[in-house]
């Protein structure tokens, strides 16, 4: 994994107006600057989502259990193709379309690195075949499961520190749509049998930051910002 904290990404007010750029490492310095983002779904036949346990190095949430990849698109790019690219980068997945489902405005504060989550999360998901083929890079994946969406969200609830802040939230958008245009990419999509295993858990969880926007607080446009404290996804 090459260090991406070099890398530059949008700025946005919280309707996704675009209004800079910083580099991805200011971004999540506390208190945070609101930045566009992605959270990828891979959903297989069977309706089950494909989470990954966050490798070890990561400098937000390691070892949480998340979704199945994130990133955010350099300035300009489309999603589309940026959710392509750190699909390949993490998982060592082929091409797959992509749909919108709704967007995810939230902010989160890691205690374990002091780093912080303020972002316009574009939600996105893709139909996969059973058995995809996934070579997951070590130092971005640390395992990977399937899982049932419904199940999922009863087990962020019962346990929500196991999880990554934004995940219930991301989920919900899975489960309860609000399109805002279709973002679609088609490629083809390979077949092997997907991994299964379960790894440890994180057992930190999230806190909101007196610098930055708190949860349930308004941003500087007067809009709220989802709660993530301690329900993994503020529902």
């Amino acid at each position: 994994m090459k260090s991406r904290e070099g890398h530059l990404v949008e700025l946005v007010d919280d309707t996704g107006r675009v209004l800079g750029e910083a580099t991805v490492a200011a971004a999540h310095q506390a208190p945070g600057r609101l930045h566009r983002a992605f959270s990828v779904l891979l959903v297989d036949p069977d309706g089950r989502v494909l989470l990954q346990q966050r490798a070890p190095v990561k400098t937000r949430f390691p070892l949480r259990w998340a979704n199945s990849c994130c990133g955010h698109p350099l300035p300009g790019e489309p999603l589309a193709v940026a959710a392509n690219r750190r699909l390949a980068e993490e998982l060592g997945a082929e091409p797959v379309s992509l749909t919108e489902v709704g967007v995810y405005h939230y902010y989160a504060e890691d205690p374990a690195t002091g780093r912080v989550e303020f972002e316009y999360d574009h939600v996105l998901r893709a139909d996969v075949p059973a058995g995809l083929t996934l070579l997951p890079d070590p130092d971005e994946v640390a395992e990977l499961r399937w899982l049932d969406p419904t199940r999922l969200m009863t087990e962020i609830d019962a346990d929500p520190r196991t999880y990554a802040p934004w995940l219930g939230g991301v989920v919900s958008r899975l489960l309860r749509p609000t399109p805002t245009g279709p973002t679609t990419t088609v490629g083809p999509k390979t077949t092997a049998s997907p991994t299964t295993t379960v790894g440890p858990t994180a057992t930190v969880g999230p806190t909101t930051s007196a610098g930055g926007p708190t949860a349930g607080s308004a941003t500087p446009s007067g809009r709220r910002v989802d709660d993530v404290s301690e329900r993994s996804g503020g529902r």
